[in-house]
């Protein structure tokens, strides 16, 4: 398992598809407003890096113990979006509206996914005002997984997906 501040150092990929501008407090703040709910700070301290794109390869899966409709035993992570109103990139913000579009429950945060499935954070157990786990959330098959009690747990258990056999039906 990976130290948090080592995953920080090379988590974004090379690639700028995805990617909000810079991140501000005043960005912060309007999230936070407009999705009611506090965001974890280690979140926050990645997107400070880089707010949203493409995640590095040696971070892009979350292993599991239950198949998925992914695989028998990982999730991807191949992004993370970030806080803005970039045009024709999704954001956090844009939360809201592809959580009625999908039927996915509330309050959650996505921070991931291509609409069939998402990794969100999960605020359902903790409220609003405290520290989300993480979760797998299925749309087609209306089911979920859960991934990790906190961010920081979820950072930390990323791994490379090439280390995953990728021939799962």
């Amino acid at each position: 398992m990976a130290d948090f501040e080592d995953v920080k150092l090379t988590f974004w990929a090379e690639d700028g598809y995805g990617v909000q501008s810079p991140l501000t407090e005043e960005a912060v703040g309007e999230a936070e407003r407009e999705l009611a709910l506090r965001l974890p700070a280690l979140l926050l301290d990645l997107l400070s890096v880089q707010n949203g794109g493409e995640v590095a390869e040696a971070w892009d899966a979350f292993p599991t113990d239950e198949p998925n409709s992914w695989s028998p035993d990982h999730v991807p992570f191949p992004d993370l979006l970030g806080i803005g109103r970039r045009e024709g990139t999704l954001s956090l913000l844009d939360t809201p509206y592809l959580t009625q579009e999908w039927g996915l429950p509330s309050p959650v945060v996505l921070l991931s996914g291509d609409g069939h499935y998402w990794i969100a954070l999960d605020y359902r157990a903790s409220g609003v005002d405290r520290e989300p786990s993480v979760t797998w959330l299925d749309a087609d098959r209306g089911t979920e997984l859960a991934l990790a009690p906190d961010f920081r747990s979820f950072v930390e258990g990323l791994v490379p997906s090439g280390m995953f056999d990728d021939d799962f039906e």
